[in-house]
């Protein structure tokens, strides 16, 4: 069945809408990694609470705690942590970024970024504080300081540069600067190759500038790496769609909505294919 104008105007417009939610949803982390506990975590924890039993005035074993805390998902106890080794180190600049990382988890953007803020003015050249502060602006459309946060990133050697050079391809793909974007998460993925969100920004940024087989290729390197991508199945659905490939579409569709039942982009895209007759 050929696709309508409109058919395909509406694909255009909800695959642009998906580089938004994507850029939002990307990995804003940049030391701190927060996980389901398991075993190994909470014996992890048991066995710092003795070490800070033992040292109330340990700032750094706080500081790990508060890391063990986060990964945890504990993170009123995280912050707990982190602010006590704060109250004990005033110039504890990591403590502050991965309380920072915690606030900016819970969606207290304001907090994060006085963290941010302040572990930068404590030790300049800190470089996951600039990606930290980099995604907060990024995320409030502050593309700017995002840009300039993350270039500075880059510069310095102890900071991610794989999720450096990711971050700042997506201030370039939300600026419509695609070829620019392709270029930094081309980087990203030399310096990162097993990771599956590059592929699936520069899959977007093929795809916007019309190269729907190079999307393609890298979405499917996408979801070979991580199986249970969601949104990068669902977006592998849109390309396939617009191709005229209905069938195979409704499959990626469906295979998005197997992983997260709420994914607007599948749930819209099948009951598109529905109304075709498809699925």
């Amino acid at each position: 069945m050929r696709l309508t104008f409109l058919h395909r105007t509406k694909i255009g417009l909800t695959v642009a809408a998906l580089a938004l939610t994507s850029a939002a949803c990307s990995r804003t982390d940049s030391i701190t990694a927060y996980s389901v506990a398991g075993p190994d975590q909470a014996v992890n924890i048991a066995s710092l609470d003795q070490v800070i039993a033992q040292n109330p005035q340990d700032a750094g074993a706080l500081n790990v705690r508060g890391t063990a805390h986060g990964r945890a998902g504990d993170f009123e106890k995280a912050i707990a942590d982190f602010s006590a080794a704060i109250g004990i180190n005033p110039a504890f600049h990591q403590a502050y970024n991965n309380r920072a990382l915690v606030y900016q988890r819970l969606g207290q953007t304001d907090k994060a970024l006085e963290d941010f803020n302040q572990a930068i003015a404590i030790a300049p050249d800190y470089g996951p504080a600039y990606l930290g502060r980099g995604t907060i602006y990024r995320l409030r459309k502050q593309y700017g300081a995002a840009l300039g946060d993350f270039d500075r990133a880059i510069q310095l050697k102890g900071s991610n540069q794989a999720l450096a050079y990711h971050n700042r391809a997506l201030v370039y793909q939300a600026q419509g600067q695609h070829e620019i974007a392709i270029d930094d998460f081309s980087t990203a993925l030399s310096l990162d190759p097993d990771s599956s969100e590059p592929y699936h920004g520069r899959a977007l940024s093929y795809y916007a500038i019309g190269d729907q087989r190079k999307a393609m290729s890298d979405l499917d390197l996408a979801v070979k790496l991580n199986p249970r991508y969601a949104e990068a199945w669902a977006t592998r659905g849109m390309v396939l769609e617009a191709s005229g490939k209905q069938a195979p579409a409704y499959e990626s569709y469906q295979k998005a909505l197997s992983f997260d039942s709420h994914n607007a982009i599948a749930r819209s895209g099948s009951n598109r294919l529905r109304r075709f007759g498809v699925g």
